[in-house]
């Protein structure tokens, strides 16, 4: 529920921004949200480096997929260039799009992890595939521009 929090507070305080004070690069909201999704998978992306939480990434790899460490740290590294590149304008479009593509490619292992009970146990499966959704419709409204 923490990344949905993130996106809404973010994307709200940055609305407010460029409301009241002006400011032309927050003057749409495909612009705030690009700003709260940035904070979103920033925050997220610690958690692939940061003990206790990587550790229950790991876990939540199938085991069919190799090198669990390695793909967390790899996901990691994309929510980071995703996040960054949400910022720039010019490229915000392509890193939108590259983050929708790695919700739905991650999305089938929060499966797997919720019916296997292990890593993150943060929320049932229906509320998180809603903040599936939410995070992919985000996602969209920012390549629409």
């Amino acid at each position: 529920m923490a990344p949905f929090v993130i996106l809404a507070a973010v994307t709200a305080l940055a609305r407010l921004l460029g409301w009241f004070v002006d400011l032309s690069w927050l003057d749409s909201w495909s612009d705030a949200i690009r700003f709260g999704l940035a904070a979103m998978f920033a925050s997220t992306a610690s958690a692939h480096f940061l003990q206790p939480r990587r550790s229950a990434l790991i876990e939540m790899v199938p085991p069919r997929l190799p090198a669990a460490p390695a793909l967390v740290t790899l996901t990691g590294v994309l929510e980071i260039a995703g996040a960054v590149g949400l910022l720039i304008p010019a490229t915000a479009a392509l890193a939108a799009a590259g983050l929708a593509a790695l919700l739905v490619v991650m999305f089938p292992a929060n499966v797997w992890a919720v019916r296997k009970g292990v890593g993150i146990k943060t929320m049932p499966l229906p509320l998180r595939t809603v903040l599936q959704v939410v995070f992919l419709g985000a996602t969209a409204l920012v390549i629409a521009g």
